[in-house]
């Protein structure tokens, strides 16, 4: 499992560069809040307890820095009596208050804040680890019991939000195992074993696990998103592989004969449909961002570990079950489980030998309804296509105006406690986003930079309305030297050498680097991803226009930068990702059947799917987020599957002297049936993921759901029309009868 920075952005790229190796590994620190309320936060008997608090956490492995109140009065206390230590007169410690002048770390007299702080770097487990001691820690201070004590901050807010994920998808996971095996019960019918397909897609998964762990494919919170596409995927292989050996032994061939039949006519049909799938997955790696290069390995391992394990393992299964159940009543009874339309039984006669009985109906009310479908929109293939093309390019217009939501606040349940908390926090606090300008210096005591950073954070400020202040070590220079920085870079120094360490270290690298941050408050909620990339522009624009000293140079980093490019690479990229996907499954089709009638036709259906989701989404409010935003790519590889194992039962049929129209009517109802069942138990699969709290995942199962059922529908009202037609059409060019 990998969640760090390189899992967002690329390592080569000059952002990484920026963000990990200056911004992370010298200047960011992670901050737990603890936040005091709920009374006077002057009482001498809350600050020693604060005090407390904070020597227990700075002692705490990870910790490098912690502030607090009670600092603050102990060290103005040192300095005005020599004595370090908190007074126990509240009168006394209103004065030291007033010398200290205004705080951050108390906004209020009812509030105050003690800030603990681990190194940027800190891994997620060393963090989970520092916040647990926080929280021991807290508990030991003996706070007096009238005061509320809540422990916050970004770091406490993305653990919490991850143990509520981790939470919440057993539940789901276990849900959406249920009702696929309530759909392949109930939909699978005809065969026997009907839920062994479900088996045998775990067992692919399983090898996908293992394929991961030998070449090194690191878990994301994009790539976990991948195993209900594989089971979605993959119970599809297995589904038509068992309907196509059921098909044959049904027919009255030996276990053997039925084997052949199904790895020579389902196996290459399968495996085309597979090729095409991967192509489709292919455009993901067109993305910039790493983790989801790693959710398209991931896809392309999975559905091949999925097919090989439909292959050898569940056509091998059929035939031995098939061939154990043929003198056992016990086991052939429950292996049958009495299916609907047809049940192979063996009788023994006088003799001893097996006879094959096969009882066969004329079919169920679902192959019907295929059935009707399908001929229905092969009569009228001029009304079908104008509506489909009517939709499709509605659909594309509305997609364009589908919002984008990058809050990842948004995607949590809003009563959840971490989130309530951090709520509460801001609101007491109040702005915290930071555009962060790393300023690379000759040196950082030249008092030149000094001024230009003054002069900069004033005109931004004064000149920018979504910049609400700027947090630099220019103030505190400025503070200690009567309101004006020093004309000399001793005098500079000399104040350096005056402050904490902590503070040095906040504002200051090695004498060759300064920061700068600038508030930007909500700007998030307000901006966008597209206003708050126009207004990272117009900060580095405004650099140009004010340029800092010769041999200065400035970047800007943070992580309000960074997310908005990986959040800008994740959602604006997803119509040239579909495209691409488009074209590579047009030229792979073209490629393995060299017939531009093959390759066409389901590019053309997919392409119809593709534009009513759009419009889908926005009939009904749904938003893209980092996760929604590959499935056009994503449903590109599962929709086509589904067009190309229709027209490969299509041509099959059509081989045996069918016309085009009666080749369809077949093929749709000897392979409809196991298209719909894998169709809907991808379905109901996902539509598990609609019940999670977290609407980013309600929303992608949301969405998968919606895709899936327009696939189906495409493959059954608009394939069938375009495919009989221009196949009909080629015909009579190269004159052959049409019937």
């Amino acid at each position: 499992m990998e969640s760090g920075t390189d899992t967002f952005v690329e390592k080569t790229s000059q952002l990484y560069q920026d963000y990990d190796h200056l911004f992370l590994n010298i200047f960011y620190t992670q901050s737990m809040v603890v936040l005091v309320e709920n009374g006077d936060v002057t009482d001498p008997e809350l600050l020693k307890a604060v005090d407390r608090l904070e020597h227990l956490s700075s002692s705490i492995e990870g910790v490098v820095e912690t502030s607090s109140m009670a600092s603050v009065i102990k060290e103005t206390n040192f300095q005005t009596s020599g004595r370090y230590r908190i007074p126990d007169d509240p009168a006394q410690i209103d004065h030291l208050l007033e010398i200290a002048g205004p705080q951050q770390l108390m906004p209020d007299e009812t509030h105050t804040i003690i800030f603990v702080k681990a190194a940027g770097d800190t891994n997620e487990n060393a963090l989970r680890e520092i916040l647990r001691e926080v929280e021991f820690a807290a508990e030991f201070a003996d706070f007096p019991p009238e005061y509320k004590v809540i422990v916050t901050g970004d770091p406490a807010f993305n653990v919490a939000m991850e143990d509520e994920m981790n939470a919440s998808m057993g539940p789901l996971l276990m849900l959406s195992g249920i009702l696929m095996i309530i759909v392949l019960y109930l939909v699978f019918r005809h065969v026997r074993w009907r839920l062994l397909p479900l088996a045998i897609v775990f067992l692919g998964i399983i090898y996908t696990f293992g394929v991961m762990g030998y070449v090194r494919i690191p878990m994301s919170m994009v790539s976990m998103s991948a195993f209900p596409i594989l089971v979605g995927l993959g119970i599809d292989y297995a589904i038509q592989f068992h309907n196509r050996i059921e098909e044959e032994l049904d027919k009255g061939e030996s276990e053997s004969e039925a084997v052949i039949e199904t790895v020579k006519h389902t196996g290459p049909a399968v495996f085309i449909a597979l090729i095409i799938t991967s192509l489709g997955f292919v455009s993901l790696f067109t993305s910039s961002v790493p983790m989801i290069q790693d959710f398209g390995k991931l896809l392309l391992i999975g559905i091949f570990m999925c097919f090989l394990a439909s292959l050898f393992v569940g056509v091998t299964v059929i035939y031995g079950l098939d061939t154990l159940g043929k003198n056992n009543h016990i086991f052939r009874k429950l292996a049958s489980l009495k299916p609907s339309i047809s049940i192979r039984k063996v009788k023994d006669n006088e003799n001893g030998t097996g006879t094959k009985i096969k009882n066969k109906a004329n079919g169920d009310s679902l192959e019907r309804l295929i059935e009707k479908t399908t001929m229905a929109t092969i009569k009228h293939p001029g009304i079908v296509l104008f509506l489909a093309i009517s939709l499709c390019m509605a659909g594309f217009y509305a997609d364009s105006q589908v919002p984008i939501q990058t809050d990842m606040k948004t995607f949590v349940p809003t009563d959840m406690p971490a989130l309530v908390d951090w709520n509460h926090m801001a609101d007491v606090l109040g702005g915290g986003v930071f555009l962060n300008l790393i300023i690379k210096v000759d040196d950082a005591a030249d008092p030149k930079v000094l001024q230009w950073m003054d002069e900069f954070s004033e005109h931004e400020v004064e000149a920018r309305s979504d910049i609400y202040g700027a947090d630099s070590i220019v103030p505190i220079v400025k503070q200690m030297n009567g309101g004006t920085i020093p004309d000399n870079r001793n005098e500079v120094q000399a104040i350096y050498d005056q402050l904490p360490e902590e503070v040095r270290n906040r504002y200051i690298y090695s004498n060759s680097m300064l920061l700068l941050n600038l508030d930007i408050g909500n700007a998030w909620e307000g901006l966008g991803i597209k206003g708050m990339e126009e207004l990272v522009k117009i900060v580095r624009t405004d650099v140009m226009w004010m340029p800092p000293p010769p041999d200065v140079s400035v970047t800007i980093t943070g992580d309000t930068v960074t997310f908005t490019e990986v959040i800008s690479a994740l959602t604006t990229g997803r119509v040239a990702m579909t495209m691409l996907g488009l074209i590579m499954v047009f030229g792979g089709l073209v490629i393995i059947y060299r017939d531009w009638l093959k390759a066409f036709t389901p590019v053309i259906t997919m392409l119809m799917v593709i534009g009513w989701a759009g419009g889908v989404m926005y009939i009904m409010g749904i938003e893209y987020t980092p996760m929604t935003a590959t499935l056009g790519a994503l449903i590109l590889g599962v929709g086509s599957e589904y067009a190309v194992l229709m027209m490969e039962r299509y041509f099959e049929e059509k081989e045996k002297g069918r016309s085009p129209v009666e080749a369809m009517r077949e093929a749709s109802k000897k392979i409809g049936k196991a298209i719909i069942t894998s169709g809907l138990t991808t379905l109901f699969g996902f539509s598990a993921l609609i019940a999670s709290p977290f609407s980013m995942n309600s929303n992608f199962g949301m969405v998968t759901v919606i895709d899936v059922a327009l696939a189906l529908l495409a493959t059954f009202i608009v394939f069938p029309p375009v495919l009989v037609y221009l196949d009909s059409w080629r015909d009579r060019r190269m004159g052959i009868e049409v019937p």
